[in-house]
């Protein structure tokens, strides 16, 4: 069975030049204290541009930080499939599949392999709908280390000196307000 993303027979032509999507993506597991939720976060961005953000305490304990990053590029992906969407329908060109960023290798090469086996439901139901996507052609799963990734601002409690490192670097319309702007004027 060939699956392929699906397109309306009613969505307008594309005009105009394609745009690119990327999803940032980050799970951590059991953060709260109390509760012992996780906690996922996420960015969708639309030719560099952060058009979606999410950070979100989820309903469900998962027992591992795979189950809690597989949850993350789940909810994700199903944002994204809806932003795909939204687009196709205003006319916008997309340059292809939406490049999906996590920092846990094993969530990314599991999602990757066809054959993978995964024991627990949940995490099997993550794992098929990430699976469809790929296989539909509308995401490609990638690698990103987690000083990089800038999901971790939505997932995690970020020191200080890390926090500003993400603002700074990711955001470049920001300027560290610690430095000295005042001499360069």
């Amino acid at each position: 069975m060939v699956v392929e993303e699906p397109i309306l027979p009613d969505a307008p032509p594309p005009r105009g030049k394609p745009v690119d999507l990327r999803l940032h993506v980050d799970g951590d597991d059991a953060v709260e204290r109390r509760t012992r939720r996780t906690r996922i976060g996420f960015f969708v961005y639309l030719n560099s541009a952060p058009i979606v953000w999410c950070s979100n305490r989820q309903s469900t304990i998962e027992s591992s930080v795979f189950g809690a990053e597989f949850v993350a590029v789940k909810h994700g992906i199903e944002t994204v499939r809806g932003v795909r969407y939204k687009l196709r329908m205003m006319g916008v060109p997309l340059s292809g599949a939406t490049c999906v960023y996590g920092d846990n290798m094993s969530v990314i090469h599991n999602t990757k392999r066809p054959e993978s086996v995964l024991k627990k439901k949940s995490n099997s139901i993550c794992y098929h709908t990430i699976r469809e996507s790929c296989a539909a052609g509308e995401s490609i799963t990638g690698h990103i280390r987690s000083k990089d990734n800038p999901s971790d601002l939505a997932s995690k409690i970020l020191p200080s000196g890390q926090l500003r490192e993400h603002l700074v670097r990711d955001t470049p319309l920001l300027y560290d307000i610690y430095d000295d702007h005042s001499e360069k004027e």
